[in-house]
């Protein structure tokens, strides 16, 4: 650390506070810390605190968020930083604010904080300070983001549903998608794998008959009607290839990240809803 530099005029204080979303499979939620001291003791917030002098702010978000609530993030995103004069009665303090995506995961208060708990985006308590408007401003910035970053991603399981996709988007989008446009949109980004489930794999595939084709299955029978023509129809028994293997609710998707970045630095890579 340099040593040797000192100033007569007032310094301000600089903090960091991480507002870490996080999803349960059904519903978006923010993890929240009760703190244990004044000022605002007994208040929700987000996990921080005060950097110390020989760490950037990065590097203080994830030792604060870690201490208070036992969370390890690897990756925390700065998005605003926060200066209004009288935001902090104790002093003149400066926040960093950071936003982390994160499958839900246990936590545990402590250090700081009397509690650490995940509450659901629409049951969000008062929050101290200026916590409230920082939270505004987060949802905010994720809303837009996932429209040119698929951030979501890092809120699902490895393997996931395309149900289960749209309820995080709806989450976070705060509307209702048809299920269908919704797919269509999705597979059309080019950034999903499908994984072929074993059973699917047994499944024979079909080609989609003309109506030529659906006739010659048929012969007429007089008094009888319509018999199969089990001949020709095995004849038009071939393997699918546009059709997908799986289909119905229990498909399972994959992100595909390597295609996603040679779309990103071609930047062609935009969600439209």
């Amino acid at each position: 650390m340099t040593q040797g530099y000192t100033y007569k005029y007032p310094h301000p204080a600089v903090t960091s506070d991480c507002v870490v979303f996080g999803f349960d499979g059904k519903e978006l939620k923010i993890l929240l810390i009760e703190r244990r001291n004044e000022p605002c003791k007994g208040c929700w917030a987000f996990p921080g605190g005060f950097m110390n002098i020989d760490e950037t702010v990065e590097q203080c978000a994830k030792r604060e968020l870690e201490e208070e609530t036992e969370l390890k993030l690897d990756v925390l995103e700065q998005f605003h930083t926060f200066s209004e004069v009288n935001r902090d009665p104790r002093e003149r303090v400066i926040t960093v604010a950071f936003i982390g995506l994160v499958k839900q995961a246990e936590v545990k208060g402590s250090d700081d904080a009397a509690k650490a708990q995940w509450f659901p985006i629409k049951e969000i308590p008062r929050l101290a300070f200026d916590h409230d408007y920082i939270l505004r401003l987060a949802q905010r910035t994720l809303k837009e983001r996932i429209h040119f970053d698929p951030i979501g991603f890092e809120l699902m399981d490895e393997e996931f549903s395309m149900p289960e996709l749209q309820r995080l988007y709806e989450a976070i989008l705060e509307v209702k998608f048809d299920r269908r446009n919704f797919e269509k949109k999705m597979m059309q980004l080019g950034i999903l794998d499908q994984i072929e489930q074993e059973e699917d794999a047994q499944k024979p595939t079909f080609k989609c008959l003309s109506t030529k084709d659906f006739d010659s299955l048929f012969e007429t029978k007089p008094m009888t009607g319509y018999s199969c023509n089990y001949e020709t129809a095995q004849v038009l028994q071939e393997p699918a290839v546009e059709y997908s293997v799986s289909r119905g609710k229990n498909r399972k998707f994959r992100f595909n990240r390597e295609k996603y970045n040679e779309m990103k630095e071609k930047g062609i890579f935009k969600i439209e809803f």
